[in-house]
């Protein structure tokens, strides 16, 4: 059993972090506050191929695996630019993996090499307002009309709406009542933001304003037969098949944007001198950094459990929701501690660490929330009834 990371995932992370030093804190403060989109971020990734990093080398990618993607993820919420900078490239890492499994070769060709350039952004059209993570209720409908789709609906929390050339969306093509099963009916599609029957309403939220949320409202959108992926109705399957290395992705960030509170926690508190002394003498502020760093190594080791099991074809369900939970988990403490560490200043924007707890929220609550996964365990693992 070796834990090593090989030569290759070595230069990654390296290559990764050089990028990500040249934005530094004020480049993210400032992003921040002005709600920018952080184009020249993006692009500097793009420019170098690392956002093609998991598409198949056809395609214009480099075919890499989920390892190597969580490795890339996690450097760079630890860079300093938490979830604004992780958030800002997350979809093109592993958002269109439907269209590369289930799409046929034209798809393929078509779609990814733009994504993989860094020349098309894209936004994923699933959760809804009244369904959450209740997929199977989904009440978005797509009406076939000759070669068309004709979609009606809405969706909500949809990152980057605002700046996305694109959509992959999951809808209903088959009344509930149709069909056998609640998993059945749904499609999935990835075509045009055409924003002249798409109103996207931006949401206001607590942190990482620069990448946006949105509620979408379609009216009599249009989608072209050539843009479904896969056969109509099989559109749920499709998604899941995106979940597990989705759920290990966010989850490299979350260790990432821990361990970035953890180390701005220790530098403060070795150069913090209170009664004419370090702070980081004191016990009490020594042992719940300790505990920090010990949950969020435990967390990491998970993460790397899962995206190995992905990456070699294995039933990585279970390894992967664990991984979300304690690294959710793990992150959020790693910064709330950070603020308690730096005191009074941790609530002064200036010291950043605040932004990190606000930022944290996001992999805590999504993709599924952590009492979701506790029921998945409790259900799949451990054999116990379903409670839902």
């Amino acid at each position: 059993m070796n834990f090593t990371l090989t030569e290759q995932q070595e230069s990654i992370r390296e290559a990764i972090a050089k990028i990500c030093g040249r934005f530094n804190d004020q480049y993210w403060f400032d992003r921040d506050h002005d709600g920018r989109f952080p184009e020249e971020f993006y692009q500097a990734l793009a420019g170098d191929g690392w956002l093609g990093m998991c598409i198949g080398e056809q395609y214009g990618g480099a075919g890499l695996g989920v390892t190597e993607a969580a490795l890339m993820m996690q450097t760079i919420a630890q860079s300093g630019g938490g979830m604004s900078a992780a958030s800002s490239v997350h979809i093109n890492l592993f958002g269109l993996n439907p269209v590369a499994v289930f799409g046929n070769e034209e798809q393929r060709l078509r779609m990814l090499p733009p994504v993989a350039r860094g020349e098309v952004k894209s936004c994923f059209g699933v959760t809804e307002p009244n369904t959450g993570l209740n997929t199977t209720q989904l009440k978005t409908r797509a009406v076939r009309k000759g070669d068309r789709y004709v979609v009606n609906g809405q969706k909500v929390w949809i990152s980057t709406a605002q700046v996305a050339h694109k959509i992959l969306l999951l809808a209903r093509t088959t009344p509930l009542e149709e069909v056998d099963k609640p998993t059945h009916g749904l499609s999935l599609f990835y075509t045009n933001f055409d924003r002249s029957r798409i109103t996207v309403h931006e949401i206001e939220k607590m942190g990482r304003k620069c990448v946006d949320s949105n509620e979408l409202f379609f009216e009599d959108f249009e989608i072209p037969v050539e843009d479904r992926i896969g056969e109509e109705g099989r559109g749920f399957e499709y998604i899941l098949h995106g979940m597990n290395p989705e759920r290990v992705l966010i989850a490299a960030e979350a260790v990432g944007i821990g361990r970035l509170a953890l180390s701005r926690a220790v530098d403060y508190a070795k150069q913090r001198v209170v009664f004419n002394r370090p702070i980081g003498k004191n016990q009490a502020i020594q042992h719940p950094l300790a505990q920090n760093w010990m949950e969020l190594e435990a967390a990491n080791l998970m993460v790397m459990q899962a995206a190995w099991q992905y990456d070699n074809d294995m039933n990585c369900g279970a390894a992967a929701n664990a991984a979300k939970y304690l690294a959710g988990e793990a992150g959020f403490n790693a910064c709330q501690q950070a603020v308690m560490v730096h005191g009074g200043f941790g609530y002064a924007k200036e010291y950043h660490v605040e932004r990190y707890l606000r930022e944290v929220m996001i992999p805590r609550i999504a993709p599924i929330s952590p009492q979701l996964v506790l029921c998945y365990i409790a259900e799949k693992v451990l054999g116990l009834p379903k409670s839902y």
